[in-house]
């Protein structure tokens, strides 16, 4: 790598104010390093909370997680804005446009590479090279967001990069046994808890696993146990809510087996283990968009998204980066990704199929599995403004999310080719949000854009499903609705049109303009009418305050096709009434937090009991 320029030298000479490339690389990279220290001291902090059952605290500490990213970035560049206030480096106004000097250009292309050396023997490089385009893009205009100054290819590589020790155990259990296998497995994990029984739990894990892994190695005519038999688990366990997961690979004759192993507490605060996961949709249902992250602590986090990748080869890694909690890794990745795709396909952006939203424009490029959403510059729903939408999304990025609703990457200046836009969408956009893009002779300039994993709308899906499709769709919208209840949302516009399928075939919420904490609701019930005259008016004939909620209404607007009626009244006719509102409300403002888990019932290790799947 070449060294920096003698420009630079003879810039400091004249102007001795002016910091050496070098310093302020290191300035950049401290300020990296001291997210990451805290972002592995919230995952260490998981362990003891998760021993101590304290759920809430749980819950806390993912939260404020999020934010510290944005706020290290903020401490850092105001540093960096210090550091160059004055000097021949500083840029008056960047973020109005104007243009770099040579010698600016120069001295900030020398911090990079000044940047890129320090990277070398590091075990996050990868996302050291985000924190500094995340700071440098504060600085400079969007004009400079290119390779010379900022990582848009990355620049160290993470393929073989590894903590001391490996980032995984390996056991051997065609010499151990399976049974002792499991014990040591999970004893190596260190928990400061008893264990109910753990001979037995590895008894009824090994009986589970055994009866799959025949069936499997029969369909493939291998040996039952061959030469390079063993167990790869990942170091760390991966907290969330109220469970621990192992996570792990099983290697048999060249094949390799996804699983993991829930751990979760009884009533007495014994562990158990509680199911084992087997199969790729179990996996990438614990990992899903749809979900709250992970805790887990990691020195290197390339190597732990790399054996995540051989257990979840269809999802991408920005969907594994934003899993762990390395959200903004996870939009660097995707927006990577995205360029790439944009520059090997031909197809067009267009307007997203379905009913057209009130606060949102959607559009969709039909050969990516995502869609792009921009707030409308004159929402058509009285009261709601920019701000509260953003609000919204905002609440649902810190939110437990129960695998029930979608999580969004948002992007400001975004720069997409002008060519590529359907004439459609062109006229959508500069009609529905010309407050929000920017054209130039060859682009179109998003300046505020969320983009989400593409799902069929629900009411599309149930008037092209089949009886039995739609009654296991309509159920799993009920599941939806309940299960937010739960985790204390209430969806507010419920509507099959705000709801979308995924590839699995989950029911998910994707509208969030309208949604609530349930304890800020009022569930009633509509009173009789005092006389035939008021219950044939079209004006209620009773007293609707801000946050009321009828539920009984729900089947005026939700149960018109005949088949969805009969669907919904079998599985969830409890949510018209008002008093299973009323108790899940209270459940809530209790300080209760349900058992909702991210597997089925049939993985479990135990009879239905304790703990219990979420029921209405």
């Amino acid at each position: 790598m070449k060294s920096l320029t003698a420009d630079h030298q003879l810039v400091h000479q004249l102007d001795p104010q002016v910091p050496e490339p070098a310093a302020l690389a290191a300035e950049i990279l401290a300020g990296f390093n001291r997210h990451y220290s805290l972002f592995r001291f919230v995952a260490q902090r998981a362990k003891s909370l998760f021993e101590s059952h304290d759920w809430h605290g749980m819950q806390r500490v993912n939260r404020e997680r999020i934010d510290y990213y944005d706020t290290r970035v903020r401490e850092c560049t105001r540093q960096i804005a210090k550091l160059l206030d004055k000097t021949a480096m500083a840029m008056k106004d960047p973020k109005l446009g104007g243009s770099f000097t040579e010698e600016q250009s120069r001295y900030w292309q020398d911090i990079k590479q000044a940047y890129t050396q320090l990277l070398m023997e590091h075990s996050q490089p990868e996302c050291a090279e985000t924190f500094f385009n995340s700071v440098c893009s504060r600085i400079m205009h969007r004009d400079y967001f290119h390779n010379d100054f900022l990582f848009v290819r990355p620049a160290v590589a993470t393929d073989y990069i590894d903590a001391q020790g490996s980032s995984y155990r390996v056991y051997y259990p065609h010499t151990q046994g399976i049974i002792p296998t499991v014990i040591d497995m999970v004893a190596d994990f260190g928990l400061a808890l008893p264990f109910h029984d753990l001979p037995e739990d590895a008894r009824l894990l090994a009986r589970r696993a055994v009866g799959i892994l025949r069936r499997e190695i029969a369909k493939t005519g291998g040996s039952r146990i061959a030469p390079d038999c063993q167990i790869h688990v990942l170091r760390s366990l991966f907290f969330r809510n109220k469970g621990a997961y192992i996570i792990g690979r099983f290697i048999n004759n060249g094949q390799l087996y996804p699983f993991s192993i829930p751990l979760l507490h009884t009533p007495a605060h014994e562990i158990r283990l509680h199911a084992l996961l087997h199969t790729r949709a179990d996996i990438s249902t614990l990992f899903s968009f749809t979900r709250a992250y992970f805790l887990v602590d990691m020195e290197t986090p390339s190597s732990y998204v790399s054996f995540l990748h051989t257990l979840m080869p269809a999802k991408p890694k920005a969907e594994l980066y934003t899993a762990i909690g390395l959200q903004k890794q996870g939009k660097t990745l995707f927006y990577r990704d995205f360029l790439h795709h944009l520059t090997h396909s031909t197809d067009t952006f267009d307007i997203a199929p379905g009913i057209e939203g009130m606060v949102m424009t959607v559009f969709t490029l039909g050969s990516y599995p995502y869609v792009f959403k921009l707030i409308r510059d004159k929402i058509r729903k009285d009261g709601m403004v920019h701000a509260t939408v953003r609000q919204k999304y905002q609440m649902v990025k810190l939110h437990d999310r129960v695998g029930r609703m979608a999580d969004t990457w948002e992007y400001s200046q975004v720069a997409l080719p002008l060519k590529r836009f359907s004439a459609a969408l062109l006229q959508e956009l500069r009609t529905e949000v010309p407050s929000l893009i920017e054209e130039t002779d060859d682009s179109i300039v998003l300046r505020h854009v969320y983009i989400e994993r593409r799902m069929t709308p629900l009411n599309i899906y149930l008037n092209r499903a089949s009886d039995q499709a739609l009654e296991e769709a309509v159920r799993g919208y009920g599941d939806a609705i309940a299960e937010l209840a739960a985790a204390n949302i209430f969806a507010g516009d419920m509507l099959y049109k705000n709801f979308g399928v995924t590839r699995l075939g989950r029911i998910v919420f994707y509208d969030y303009d309208e949604i609530q904490p349930i304890t800020d609701m009022a569930f009633r019930r509509i009173p009789p009418a005092p006389n035939e005259e008021a219950e044939m008016s079209d004006e209620p004939w009773y007293a609707v305050h801000a946050n009321d909620v009828f539920p009984e209404e729900f089947e005026r607007f939700l149960l018109g096709d005949p088949r969805v009626r009969q669907a919904f009244m079998k599985h969830h006719a409890t949510l018209l009434d008002y008093q299973w509102w009323q108790n899940r409300q209270n459940r809530v403002a209790s300080g209760k937090i349900e058992d909702i888990f991210p597997y089925p019932a049939q993985r479990c290790l135990h009879a239905p009991g304790t703990p219990r799947h979420i029921t209405q």
